[in-house]
């Protein structure tokens, strides 16, 4: 991705944030100046991946494949340094994209409409040997409702809405045409984002990034060590 793409995608994500009233914590607003005097007192930014985050997933056509995202907090598995065992994030979708189908081996979210249009989230069991599972209905919770669904069905979230995602369930987003981009929410258990994610298709979660203009935010990927 263009270090533009991704500074113009930041910005609009701020601007839909700000729309809904959604206030950020203070870190989600550093510049990459701010961030070259900052010491151990943020390391749980820098260890936990949190903040800033944007993913065209290798594809090179952000416009279709990817979304913008921020980790707002997150506890860490492998360090027992951090004891949380939760994570919160803000996803951000215009119309035009699309989050590929994946599922995560220990990860259970709840995905949440927090406003503008609707996400269309479809859902498939998992084979033993990591398929989509075609045949077999979906349980399905959203917001206390228990529900089966016929596989590869798409579970619309108006704002407000949710649902419950648990390991091994095959999900992908999309917008409702004519509804508007999307500002989700995602409540789960900690997030490893470069170990527990399974793409149906093969492909990448991190951009490579091509420095065409300087960085606006600094990705969660790209702190500069502790001074």
């Amino acid at each position: 991705m263009k270090r533009s793409e991704i500074n113009k995608a930041i910005k609009e994500m701020e601007r839909m944030i700000g729309k809904v009233g959604f206030s950020l914590p203070p870190f989600c607003h550093f510049t990459p100046k701010d961030w070259e005097n900052k010491s151990h007192e943020y390391d749980e930014i820098r260890d936990n991946l949190l903040g800033w985050d944007v993913t065209d997933y290798g594809k090179g056509d952000f416009d279709k494949i990817g979304f913008s995202l921020i980790t707002l907090r997150n506890g860490n598995l492998k360090n027992k340094k951090y004891t949380k065992t939760y994570a919160e994030k803000l996803l951000y979708l215009e119309e035009s994209q699309y989050a590929p189908m994946h599922f995560h081996w220990n990860k259970m979210e709840d995905i949440i409409n927090r406003g503008g249009g609707n996400v269309l989230i479809r859902v498939y069991n998992s084979t033993k040997e990591g398929d989509l599972d075609k045949v077999n209905p979906v349980k399905v919770h959203c917001d206390g409702r228990e529900t089966e669904v016929p596989a590869g069905t798409q579970i619309k979230l108006t704002p407000g809405e949710s649902v419950t995602v648990y390991p091994y369930m095959y999900h992908d987003f999309e917008i409702e045409k004519g509804t508007g981009p999307v500002l989700l929410g995602e409540v789960s258990m900690c997030n490893d984002d470069e170990h527990d994610n399974r793409f149906y298709e093969e492909m990448g979660r991190f951009p490579k990034i091509d420095e065409d203009e300087a960085p606006y935010r600094l990705l969660c990927t790209e702190y500069p060590k502790a001074k």
